[in-house]
């Protein structure tokens, strides 16, 4: 088996680091421990790099495995437990580390599989509103298949709430030809009727936009792409919601970081 190859380099304002090995090749960057692509040699990406992606300190680029922490989505929208632990006037969605460079711990590639560890060792004082002290590891495990784990350790002794998502965004050949298995008979919640909670029939298929948090989720949830002949498994533990996410033609649009068409291949 060769050494994985290990390369520094700059995307706009980003640090990242490239790991090749014979099988696969992974993009990392330093800011928000995001990984920005993934692919196996030979094969379509898994994870989705937008073609307008936009690498500016500050900003999440939209691509791979944004990191939101500690509070999901919008923080109006999270339980008031969450809302309760910020102390600032203006909560940007998603959290506060996607936009933060994160500490490398070290990129171990021995072994059959390469390791890359990223942490924030103590949110109190680094993080604007948030005075609570949390340490934060990021954990990418890359081999035959990836592996990203993200751990909180309260580091308090009184207690603190979060929401939390790895948001991935899976690479496909056209968003209108695949599906996704391991949701019929799930209850979700409609973000796009006002928050209406429904049972989903059958397989997940897309004709339009779609943004629904499916509840009580399986461990196993499967993104079939005839065209690509591929299936996607997504494996999670200490989750039971999943996201579903297409923003389609209208938001796509919108997104100053997302070409018009992009939304077809997400």
């Amino acid at each position: 088996m060769s050494t994985p190859k290990v390369e520094s380099e700059k995307h706009g304002e980003l640090n990242c680091w490239r790991i090749t090995t014979e099988h696969a090749e992974l993009l990392v960057a330093q800011q928000g421990a995001q990984v920005l692509s993934s692919q196996r040699i030979g094969e379509p990406p898994l994870l989705w790099l937008s073609d307008q992606a936009i690498f500016k300190q500050g900003k999440s680029v939209r691509a791979g495995v944004p990191v939101c922490w500690p509070w999901f989505g919008q923080l109006a929208r999270n339980p008031q437990s969450v809302q309760s632990m910020y102390h600032a006037s203006e909560a940007p969605a998603h959290g506060l580390v996607r936009g933060r460079d994160w500490q490398l711990l070290g990129i171990d590639n021995s072994g059959e599989h390469v390791r890359i560890e990223f942490t924030l060792p103590e949110t109190r004082g680094d993080l604007p509103g948030w005075p609570h002290n949390v340490e934060l590891t990021l954990s990418i495990v890359m081999g035959e298949q990836l592996n990203i784990s993200l751990c909180s350790y309260n580091l308090d002794n009184v207690p603190v709430t979060i929401s939390q998502a790895l948001h991935s965004y899976f690479a496909v050949s056209d968003v209108r030809e695949v599906s996704v298995e391991g949701v019929d008979g799930l209850a979700y919640v409609e973000t796009l009727a006002d928050w209406e909670q429904r049972t989903q029939d059958g397989n997940l298929g897309f004709a339009g936009e779609t943004d629904r948090i499916y509840l009580q989720a399986p461990d196993r949830l499967s993104i079939v792409d005839p065209k690509w002949n591929r299936r996607i498994s997504l494996t999670s533990s200490g989750s039971r919601s999943a996201v579903i996410w297409n923003p389609w033609i209208d938001r796509a649009a919108e997104l100053t970081d997302m070409a018009n068409d992009g939304w077809q291949r997400m």
